[in-house]
């Protein structure tokens, strides 16, 4: 346990907050560690959306070229942002337990703007979809940047309300009670329960170089089996629907102890949310491994493949 482990992540306070916590957890263990945080393309260009950069791996390749040449031991990472397949070499060596899962709107005063024309803010197609599908009359604006820049630009912009993950709010300590307290922004949340997450929502994983057997023993102590199982069920849900081409996606596996089962909901919705294609399924938790891929060929064989077709037009008529 003498060699230190060089723990890579982006520099915002979120991710600092996470790779903190690997930190903490990996010196609990005894393992000696250090720090070492890197700005993202992701974190530098904030006047596109993120479609238009091209969003697989934005968050992720600038830790992924530091792995690969022996800068860092490790990388930290809000699962969501992985692309499903990692680049040659890195592989997945721990998923922490997952917090919140569910998405919240953070506003400054009453919700009645929700009967109303109004504008809501948020750089994830998949919200923006889910919104507009739910309240057709709204219009969705862009919003980029970590989270203290988005709450700080919710101050400053005549927006009705911007769209979150409570997880990231929560980790933060902006949370309390039903109340967003922080240095940009002091307003309202409350909890989006009819909004279906995107993949892996909510977990943190930690990567590691596929020859690194000293790193991968260390992170194996932190990984959460039933998290682990939930998120590579969303992760193949994504990724036999997108085929390389980013959408609005939500998906979501539950276990359900008592019958030993995974509860999963799974959603494709078309950019301006006027379309959706929806499946819930439960399935016996030893059928697991192939979930994800039978519920998105569900889809796919639904009017799927026509649909995705029709998003890749409009991504690149956009």
């Amino acid at each position: 346990m003498s060699k230190i482990l060089r723990i890579g992540t982006r520099d915002s306070q979120l991710a600092l907050w996470q790779a903190q916590t690997v930190e903490k957890q990996l010196n609990d263990l005894g393992y000696r560690t250090e720090i070492i945080a890197v700005k993202s393309q992701g974190d530098l260009i904030l006047d596109k959306p993120l479609y238009e950069l091209g969003i697989t791996g934005i968050f992720t390749k600038t830790l992924d070229v530091a792995m690969i040449n022996g800068e860092v031991d490790i990388a930290v990472h809000s699962m969501k942002d992985v692309p499903t397949s990692l680049p040659q070499g890195i592989v997945q060596a721990a998923v922490l337990p997952r917090a919140n899962v569910k998405d919240v709107l953070v506003y400054k005063g009453s919700t009645e703007f929700l009967e109303m024309p109004a504008t809501i803010a948020t750089g994830s197609l998949r919200r923006q979809a889910q919104w507009l599908n739910r309240y057709p009359n709204h219009t969705v604006v862009d919003l980029r940047g970590n989270v203290n820049t988005r709450m700080q630009k919710l101050q400053d912009n005549e927006w009705s309300g911007a769209v979150f993950a409570a997880a990231g709010l929560e980790r933060l300590g902006f949370i309390q009670k039903n109340e967003i307290k922080c240095s940009s922004f002091q307003g309202i949340c409350v909890s989006l329960d009819w909004m279906i997450p995107a993949p892996a929502q909510g977990a943190m994983v930690v990567v590691a170089m596929e020859h690194d057997s000293h790193a991968q023993e260390a992170l194996s102590q932190l990984n959460d089996i039933e998290t682990e199982v939930c998120t590579a069920i969303e992760r193949q849900f994504l990724r036999t629907l997108e085929g390389g081409c980013t959408a609005p996606i939500g998906a979501l596996a539950h276990y359900d102890d008592g019958n030993d089962e995974i509860q999963f909901h799974g959603v494709l919705l078309s950019i301006d949310g006027r379309e959706k294609l929806e499946i819930q399924r439960n399935f016996p938790i030893n059928e697991w491994k192939k979930l994800g891929f039978y519920c998105a060929k569900e889809i796919l064989d639904n009017g799927g493949t026509a649909f995705m077709e029709r998003i890749k037009m409009q991504l690149k008529k956009q």
